[in-house]
């Protein structure tokens, strides 16, 4: 186990909806609580319409002036593969469980034609969604199941997810030789890849998203309900940890991030507005990053979603994103 200095984070970020960049001075906020990252949300077509928009070059401008970096972490196969491709080319989309095309998540991982098209797509984005930092984030389906056909149905959704990746960091090095890419250990995918194994230019980007957040990760009999590989069940937070462990030693040391929650209004209002007020526990918050840095993580971000303008005229205070801050940096929080 590595020697941990607090305070050491390269990334101390968060990642807003469009919505919440529109309504709320977060360039401004995130540098007065001493984050260095602003990520954005939800998915490639939204966000490069927001950030083509005069209000979008004024908050990447403003990201300039506050020395904020910007990313871009998005739900992307919707835009990087459409639909709409689907009655004439099934063969790019997935095959379910009943051994039908089916042109509802994801592609085929083994379709050359898909791959080439989502490579393509994602070089264009890159064009408009420039990471400051290098790093972009293409996800599949939240949570969706993968492909299973002949080709696909040995290899597991997080092993399909990384052939994709693969494909796509493999073009972004063209254009961009120094880019990278998040492979997302997430819901379907958080069991790490055995049979195909990261491509230069992947990084592990851990998003627990079944867990108490009331109670720190060092608690091992906490933890919440989820589904992995295909069921629903009571996932603890020692269950948690061993599989970003065995993430670990999968990915490169050095770059790993986690993408967690403790922000997240939009999980704590069940995705649906008028936003809840949010709980946030600082000194789980606090645990938990000295947990993860004790590890190896070396970039943390959180959600902060439904974190704007409407939910401080209904709640006022916004303190806890300087104490999220304060606590990334290695202070009191």
């Amino acid at each position: 186990m590595p020697a941990w200095t607090p305070g050491q984070l390269k990334t101390r970020g968060v990642v807003l909806s469009v919505e919440d960049l529109l309504t709320l001075d977060w360039p401004k906020l995130a540098f007065d609580a001493g984050l260095t990252t602003i990520g954005t949300h939800v998915t490639p077509s939204q966000v490069a319409r927001f950030i083509t928009s005069e209000k979008g070059q004024q908050f990447l401008s403003d990201c300039k002036k506050y020395h904020i970096q910007v990313e871009h972490e998005l739900h992307s196969m919707h835009d990087l593969l459409p639909r709409s491709l689907f009655s004439k080319n099934p063969d790019m989309f997935r095959m379910n469980d009943q051994g039908i095309r089916v042109g509802d998540y994801n592609c085929c991982a083994h379709s050359k034609s898909a791959l080439d098209l989502i490579v393509e797509n994602a070089l264009k984005y890159a064009d408009v969604l420039r990471a400051t930092t290098g790093r972009y984030f293409y996800w599949i389906d939240d949570g969706e199941p993968m492909c299973r056909c002949e080709q696909c149905r040995p290899f597991s959704d997080s092993e399909q997810a990384l052939i994709i990746e693969n494909a796509v960091v493999s073009g972004l090095r063209k254009k961009y030789p120094d880019a990278s890419l998040a492979h997302l250990a997430y819901a379907n995918t958080i069991i790490p890849p055995v049979k195909v194994k990261p491509a230069e230019g992947i990084f592990l980007e851990f998003a627990p998203i079944y867990r108490d957040w009331a109670k720190p990760l060092t608690d091992r009999s906490a933890g919440g309900i989820g589904k992995i590989a295909g069921k629903n069940r009571f996932i603890s937070h020692g269950e948690t940890l061993d599989l970003l462990s065995a993430n670990l030693e999968v990915f490169p040391k050095g770059t790993v991030q986690v993408l967690e929650y403790w922000l997240d209004d939009s999980l704590q209002s069940k995705w649906k507005k008028p936003p809840v007020k949010l709980s946030w526990y600082p000194e789980v918050c606090r645990s938990d990053v000295q947990t993860y840095e004790k590890m190896g993580v070396t970039n943390i971000t959180s959600f902060a979603v439904y974190i704007d303008a409407t939910y401080k005229k209904m709640y006022g205070d916004l303190g806890f994103i300087r104490s999220y801050g304060q606590i990334l940096s290695g202070k009191a929080g």
